[in-house]
């Protein structure tokens, strides 16, 4: 009887797994070995209301909406997950001066003395401030953008690696999803775009994932070979 229950136990752990890893949606990483999804999906959050605020244009450039100054559901959507991820209250969608603030903090700051200047060019991901740069020495020569990275349970590797592999066209052989721009520096880690939003939660399954517009330009600046340097932790893992 034991035999036979410890059996059962490992049949229903192993169904288990299998369905946690169909069941998760939105898989942006290759992530091999990755373990299922640990958290259910969140409710869907109510209709977004919130007026046009007086950083609208400058939001909706920053956030890669079309910048006509004028809400939309769209932008409101965009801008309260933008408010969310970085601790803005309440994160109505509202583009306000505090909004813009920290918009505009990130548009021009980066922790130069965190990310190695005596590697040429490196790619630098800040993973607290979910953040990513590139520089060539102490200069930098891609600004810092808003990324997204992994989640609780499939947190991005820190410390120093090297892209090893480039695929542009790459699908993910795990979830079959598109993986555009795909530059792998640590086992199924890659820096990547998506077509979603980089503020949407809980994150990605390991990988960095970038606007199309910013993966683009990463695969113009980098090559194999070249660091990649992450350090911090991010919010919630």
């Amino acid at each position: 009887m034991r035999a036979r229950s410890a059996g059962r136990r490992r049949v229903g752990a192993a169904f288990g797994a299998v369905l946690g890893l169909v069941g998760t949606a939105g898989a942006v990483t290759v992530g091999l070995g990755a373990a299922p999804a640990q958290a259910a999906p969140a409710k869907a959050a109510p209709s977004c209301t919130a007026g046009t605020g007086p950083y609208q244009k400058q939001a909706e450039k920053f956030l890669g909406l079309p910048a006509d100054g004028k809400q939309s559901a769209k932008d409101c959507k965009a801008i309260r997950a933008f408010q969310t991820v970085n601790g803005i209250a309440p994160a109505s969608g509202y583009a306000g001066p505090v909004t813009w603030g920290v918009m505009k903090r990130q548009q021009s700051t980066g922790d130069r003395s965190s990310c190695p200047t005596n590697k040429g060019r490196i790619a630098c991901v800040d993973l607290t401030r979910q953040l990513s740069w590139v520089q060539d020495g102490s200069k930098r020569i891609y600004e810092p953008i808003p990324v997204r990275t992994g989640r609780n349970g499939y947190e991005t590797r820190t410390g120093m690696h090297k892209i090893y592999w480039r695929h542009k066209d790459h699908v993910s052989s795990i979830y079959d999803v598109p993986m555009p721009y795909s530059q792998f520096f640590d086992g199924g880690q890659a820096f990547h775009s998506i077509s979603g939003s980089v503020y949407s939660q809980p994150g990605s399954h390991g990988c960095v994932n970038m606007r199309k517009a910013d993966a683009a330009a990463y695969w113009k600046l980098l090559r194999n070979g070249d660091d990649v340097f992450i350090y911090g932790r991010k919010p919630g893992t």
